[in-house]
């Protein structure tokens, strides 16, 4: 499906109250896995890039294909009043994952170095990439404009380290040890954290809180990086309420579920929070996941995620909006520019978070502008400025258990699911104006 052309619009004022409408959840129902992709259901819930693009119509590998229309996120995350204040310069967001097309032109110049821990002799230091999710990620944060194209990202001065962790999805990657691998995104980690990425992205996930994983993310806090993790997606072929992992699907997702990380679940075309991510207490955040164009493999531009929101393109988009906050905020810590991104999120009530939204829809130009003080209510200040407000009662957010981590030891890459359900929650919240406020078999393939 095309989306009709996305106007470039001004973001709205800081003045003007931001309203969203409430939708009724409904009833979820899940279709099952298909028996021949019984042992891999990491495929079942899979779409590739490329089949992506030939459903879309519109862009394929090699073919050069531009877009001229605006990505829709850019409007809805103030991109026009945050690039009056940054655009993301002077900080490193890295990229954990299928590494980057450094031949795309909206990436040239954007690359900051990289590495290739597959060992497939394919990736050209990270700066290949052959199956085309980490491209994706890169350009959604920091694609620079090239002409006949309307693509940029919403950090576009950021520069991206590109880390490339696993070759593929395919039989064959994982038969011989290039699919995606828990120990090779904790080592990914770490080589973001040595080499000075302020921000680094893993739009990755597991239903297993591995220690090396968990070390791995204790390594880079100690070094001043931010993690930015996707919260995973929803299995749209399975009645048994299991996510594209095989694991629960009300499981808490890792990275995203480890403390001082940033677990971003995705919202839908109209900004809502619907059944396409995991959802549980690893959400901190919601950013638009749905109708991303951004840049592709071998190519130029894509649109991505047409039908079905993804949490990997939610979690470049916050990790952008965490760069942009970084590049204005340099003498505060990662945990401070997490703080900014979720205290001024739009929610029902700025009270609390709930499992769905986390703290809500990401709003960077706020999270740039925010003033701490004891009226601002959200999570608590890391700085020890405030208490966060009381929640009211019954408004507890739900602790979701973990799943059983000898069921799934596998990484998913969040992006391109298919919804198999439909569970609806919207998002209410008004900004009070003037307010200025942020899975080798070792691991899983979610989309």
């Amino acid at each position: 499906m095309t989306p009709g052309p996305v106007p470039a619009s001004p973001a709205a004022s800081p003045r003007r109250a931001i309203a969203a409408g409430l939708a009724l959840s409904a009833t979820a129902f899940l279709l099952g896995v298909p028996a021949a992709d019984a042992a891999r259901p990491w495929q079942a819930a899979s779409e590739s890039p490329a089949l992506n693009r030939a459903a879309n119509g519109q862009c394929s590998d090699g073919t050069g294909t531009a877009i001229p229309q605006t990505p829709k996120a850019l409007t809805s995350l103030q991109s026009a009043l945050s690039w009056e204040s940054s655009r993301g310069e002077g900080v490193v967001v890295a990229v954990v994952d299928s590494g980057v097309d450094g031949k795309n032109p909206h990436l040239r110049g954007v690359l900051a170095g990289g590495v290739d821990l597959v060992g497939d002799n394919q990736g050209q230091s990270g700066y290949a990439d052959h199956y085309g999710h980490g491209t994706a990620i890169a350009g959604a944060i920091a694609a620079r404009s090239v002409e006949g194209s309307g693509l940029v990202g919403l950090a576009p001065q950021a520069r991206i380290l590109s880390v490339r962790v696993f070759a593929g999805t395919s039989d064959e990657a994982v038969k011989n040890g290039f699919g995606p691998s828990i120990a090779r995104t904790a080592q990914g980690i770490r080589y973001a954290a040595d080499h000075q990425a302020q921000v680094i992205n893993v739009s990755l996930s597991t239903p297993v809180p591995d220690g090396q994983l968990r070390d791995a993310v204790r390594y880079a806090q100690s070094r001043g990086s931010l993690v930015v993790a996707s919260s995973g997606n929803q299995n749209p072929e399975s009645n048994s309420r299991m996510d594209a992992s095989g694991g629960p699907a009300t499981a808490v997702r890792y990275p995203a579920g480890f403390p001082g990380v940033v677990g971003v679940a995705a919202a839908n075309d109209a900004g809502v929070a619907d059944g396409a991510s995991v959802h549980g207490s690893h959400v901190a955040v919601t950013a638009p996941g749905q109708q991303v164009l951004t840049s592709a493999t071998q190519g130029i531009d894509c649109v991505y995620a047409s039908e079905v929101p993804a949490s990997s393109y939610a979690t470049a988009y916050a990790s952008a909006a965490a760069a942009l906050v970084a590049a204005v905020h340099p003498d505060e810590k990662a945990s401070s520019w997490a703080w900014r991104l979720e205290t001024s999120a739009v929610r029902a009530d700025p009270r609390k978070r709930d499992d769905v939204n986390g703290w809500g829809l990401i709003q960077p130009y706020e999270a740039i502008t925010l003033v701490r003080g004891n009226g601002v209510p959200g999570p608590p200040d890391p700085l020890g400025s405030r208490q966060p407000a009381a929640a009211p009662p019954g408004g507890d957010a739900v602790v979701v258990p973990h799943g059983d981590p000898a069921r799934q030891q596998m990484l998913e890459v969040a992006g391109y699911t298919v919804l198999g359900g439909l569970i609806v929650l919207g998002i209410v919240g008004t900004l009070a104006a003037g307010r200025r406020r942020r899975r080798n078999n070792d691991g899983v393939i979610q989309r």
